[in-house]
C-alpha cells in the first residue's frame, strides 16, 4: 500500500501548498524517525501548520503527532540555525520533476531548501550564493556531487517538462521506433507509467502501439489528452480520491479522478494534502508493525532452528537407546554361542595361531553353517574387536572383555542414550515454551505498534488564554501576560462583553463573552473568580480579593496627557462595578462526555456543572508538576475501575495549564 509520489502528485501538492505556506514563518524544525523532517509553520491569525518532508517518499501537511527525539540530530540543528524564524517566500516544483524548491528569507539572506523526492531522496540547504550549506546525505555521484561548500547542481532531468511541450515536440517519439508508446512516453516526459496510460486512454490510442507506426493525428490526440490531464493541475480543479477495491482495500491515491479507476470505489477528500496525510499515516502504521515484529520474528525463527536440531537429536538418542538395548538383549539371547566363539578365538591366539588362520577357519565353518561361526562378519585385529551379524543386527564384541561385560557396555550405552532422551525432551519443552512466549510477544508488539498515530488535537482559538465556560455556558477568557492582554482587548473585546480586572497590580483583563443570552449574577461571580485567581493575589497567597467589572466602552488605550501606558495596560473610565471579597479558588476535573475524556478547569461551580469528578485548589507552595500528578491520582480514585486507565493517560500538562502561577494546594479530598 506504500505510495511513491508521481510528478502529478507533487504538482497537486505544490498547488495547494503555495496558498497556505507563502508568507509563513518557520517556528521550529524537527527530525523524527531517521530522515523525516517536520517544519512547524505559523501564519498570522491561523493555527500552526506542520509540513512533513520524507525524502524519496512524501511531502505534505500533517495533522498527526510524531514523537520527537530529545536530542535533535546534527542536520536538524543546522536547519534550525539557518532557517528558524525565516519566512517562506516561494515553493515550486522543478520542471515537473520530483524535486521541490522552497525559498526562505532569513536575516542571513535567502536560502533554498531542495527536497528530492525520487530514489532514496535528499534534503539540501543551499545558501544565497548557490553553495551547499548542509544536506541530509552528502555523496559523490557520476553527474554531480552533494558536498558542503560546493556549488549546488540540480539532478539531471528525467524527461521533457510536459507543461512546456509544443505539439511538434511529440514528433520526437518516432525515434523510439519499435518501443511501445506507453513506455516511450515515460522515457520522453517526466511522468509515471500510470499517467502515460491515462493520457493514452483519453487519446483513445492503444498503449502497446509501436512509436514508428504513429501517425500525425495520433500525436495531435496525445497532445490534447496530455493537456486535458494537466489542466486539472493548472486550474486547480483537484478532486482528491482514495481508490479502493471491491473489499474496500486501499489501492491508490490520486489528486483527480482517472479513467483507469473509473470502476473502482472512491473516498473523496477536501484536499490532496489531507488525503496523502491519511494514506501515509496508515502506511506508517503498517511499517511500524512490520519493523516492531521483525526482531521478535527473527528470535522465533532462531528458536525454531534450535527446536529442529533438538528434535533431530531426540530422535537419534531414542534410536541409539533402542539399538543399544536390543544389542545387549541379543547378546544374552545368544550368550552360550557367543561365549563359545569368543573363547575359541582368544584361546587359539594364546596358543600361537595366526589371526589370518583363525579367521580363515571361522569363514570355512560359516560356509558350512556350523556353530556360532555363522554370525561372523569380520575381525579387527588392531582394536581386537569381533564384528558379528545376529538376526541382521550388527554386534561388536571386544575380545579383551567377557561376553557379560560386552553386554553390560551396551546396556550402559542404552542408559546413557535414555538419559540424553530425557534431557532432549526437557530442552524441547523449554524451547517450545520460549517460542510460545515469543509468539505472544509478537502479537502484543503488533497490537501495540498497530495503534493509530495520534492526530494533533486542534485547539480552539480561546485556548491561548485562560478560559472556562460558566455554569450558564458563557465563555470567559483572560490574558496570560502583557501580550495576550493586549490581544484580548484589542482583538477579541466586543460591545456586549463585560470586562473584569482584580483590584491589584499584575492582574489579567478578563472578558465575559455574552451571546444574546440572559445573564445572571452567577456567571458574573464566576468570571470574577477567574480574574481574582489568576492575579498576583494568588502568588501572594491571598484568600480573597475585590474584583471589578466594566463595559467595553469604558476601556481605553489612550492615557491622560503626559502619561504612558505600557503593553497590556489600559485605562478604565467611569463607574466600576465591584464583586467584593472574591475567593481565590479553582477546580480541576475530568469531563467524560468527550472522547477521549478531557480536563476542565475554572471556578468550582462552573466545573461542577460539567462533571462530578473534580478537586479544588487554592494558593499554595506545591509545584504545578507535583500538584498535577497528585490531582490526577485523586481524580483516578474518584472514578470506577473501568475509567481509571483513561484518567491515568491524561497528560499532566493538561492539568498544569489550569494552575495559576505554577503553584497551589488541594483543599478537598
Amino acid at each position: 500500500m506504500q505510495k511513491t509520489l508521481t510528478s502529478f502528485d507533487i504538482a497537486a501538492i505544490i498547488f495547494e501548498l503555495k496558498e497556505r505556506l507563502t508568507g509563513a514563518r518557520i517556528q521550529n524544525i524537527y527530525q523524527v524517525k531517521g530522515k523525516i523532517v517536520i517544519m512547524k509553520l505559523h501564519q498570522p491569525n491561523q493555527p500552526a501548520l506542520n509540513l512533513l518532508i520524507e525524502p524519496g517518499r512524501r511531502l505534505h501537511l500533517t495533522s498527526y503527532l510524531l514523537k520527537k527525539p530529545q536530542r535533535p540530530p546534527a542536520f536538524c540543528m543546522a536547519l534550525r540555525k539557518h532557517l528558524r524564524n525565516g519566512t517562506i517566500t516561494e515553493i515550486s516544483q522543478q520542471e515537473f520533476e520530483r524535486i521541490v524548491t522552497v525559498k526562505i528569507r532569513t536575516k542571513e539572506g535567502e536560502f533554498k531548501l531542495i527536497l528530492e523526492l525520487f530514489g532514496d531522496g535528499n534534503i539540501i540547504l543551499v545558501d544565497f550564493q548557490g553553495i551547499i550549506e548542509q544536506a541530509l546525505f552528502f555523496k559523490r555521484m557520476r553527474d554531480r556531487n552533494i558536498l558542503r561548500g560546493e556549488p549546488f547542481k540540480q539532478a539531471p532531468s528525467s524527461g521533457k517538462n510536459p507543461q512546456k511541450l509544443r505539439p511538434s515536440d511529440l514528433l520526437e517519439l518516432k525515434q523510439f521506433k519499435d518501443l511501445e508508446i506507453v513506455r516511450a512516453l515515460t522515457k520522453y516526459l517526466s511522468i509515471s507509467g500510470m499517467y502515460a496510460e491515462e493520457v493514452l486512454l483519453c487519446a483513445q490510442i492503444d498503449k502497446t502501439k509501436r512509436c514508428e507506426s504513429l501517425e500525425n493525428s495520433d500525436f495531435e490526440r496525445i497532445f490534447r489528452a496530455l493537456n486535458d490531464v494537466l489542466a486539472h493541475l493548472e486550474t486547480g480543479k483537484l478532486e482528491p480520491c482514495l481508490i479502493m477495491d471491491e473489499k474496500e482495500g486501499w489501492v491508490d491515491l490520486v489528486p483527480f479522478p482517472l479513467r483507469k479507476y473509473e470502476r473502482n470505489k472512491c473516498k473523496w477528500f477536501e484536499s490532496f494534502n489531507e488525503a496523502l496525510d491519511e494514506y501515509c499515516a496508515e502506511t506508517v502504521v503498517e511499517r511500524q508493525v512490520e519493523k516492531a515484529t521483525e526482531e521478535v520474528q527473527q528470535k522465533i525463527e532462531r528458536q525454531q532452528r534450535i527446536l529442529d536440531e533438538q528434535q533431530k537429536s531426540l530422535a537419534e538418542a531414542k534410536q541409539q537407546a533402542e539399538r543399544m538395548r536390543k544389542v545387549g538383549d541379543t547378546i544374552y539371547t545368544h550368550f552360550n554361542q557367543l561365549q563359545t566363539l569368543l573363547y575359541r578365538i582368544v584361546n587359539e591366539k594364546k596358543s600361537g595361531v595366526l589371526w589370518q588362520k583363525i579367521v580363515s577357519q571361522i569363514k570355512e565353518e560359516k560356509k558350512s553353517g556350523k556353530g556360532p561361526s555363522v554370525y561372523f562378519e569380520s575381525l579387527d585385529t588392531n582394536k581386537l574387536i569381533l564384528n558379528l551379524s545376529i538376526e541382521s543386527l550388527p554386534v561388536s564384541l571386544k575380545l579383551r572383555n567377557s561376553v557379560q561385560k560386552n553386554a553390560a557396555t551396551y546396556y550402559e550405552q542404552a542408559k546413557k542414550a535414555e538419559r540424553k532422551v530425557k534431557g532432549a525432551e526437557k530442552a524441547i519443552e523449554d524451547t517450545l515454551g520460549r517460542i510460545e512466549e515469543l509468539k505472544q510477544k509478537k502479537e502484543a508488539t503488533a497490537e501495540e505498534a498497530s495503534k493509530p498515530i495520534k492526530k494533533k488535537i486542534k485547539k480552539a482559538w480561546f485556548e491561548k488564554f485562560w478560559w472556562f465556560h460558566t455554569s450558564e455556558d458563557f465563555l470567559v477568557i483572560g490574558g496570560k501576560d502583557a501580550v495576550t492582554n493586549e490581544i484580548l482587548i484589542k482583538k477579541y473585546m466586543e460591545p456586549n462583553d463585560l470586562v473584569f480586572h482584580a483590584d491589584i497590580a499584575g492582574a489579567p483583563f478578563v472578558l465575559l463573552k455574552i451571546r444574546k443570552k440572559t445573564l445572571s449574577q452567577q456567571s458574573i461571580y464566576e468570571a470574577a473568580q477567574l480574574a481574582a485567581s489568576h492575579s498576583r493575589a494568588w502568588k501572594a497567597k491571598f484568600s480573597a480579593i475585590d474584583v471589578y467589572w466594566v463595559n467595553p466602552e469604558q476601556v481605553s488605550k489612550s492615557p491622560p496627557s503626559g502619561e504612558y501606558l505600557k503593553k497590556g495596560a489600559f485605562m478604565i473610565r467611569g463607574k466600576k462595578n465591584y464583586v467584593r471579597r472574591t475567593p481565590l479558588r479553582l477546580a480541576i476535573g475530568i469531563d467524560f462526555k468527550t472522547t477521549p475524556p478531557t480536563t476542565v478547569g475554572g471556578p468550582t461551580s462552573a466545573v461542577k456543572s460539567k462533571t462530578d469528578t473534580f478537586v479544588e485548589i487554592v494558593p499554595g507552595d506545591l509545584s504545578s508538576s507535583k500538584l498535577a500528578n497528585k490531582i490526577r491520582q485523586m481524580l483516578a480514585q474518584k472514578v470506577s475501575k473501568s475509567l481509571q486507565e483513561a484518567v491515568s493517560k491524561i497528560p499532566i500538562q493538561e492539568m498544569q495549564t489550569f494552575i495559576p502561577f505554577g503553584k497551589g494546594r488541594i483543599i478537598n479530598h
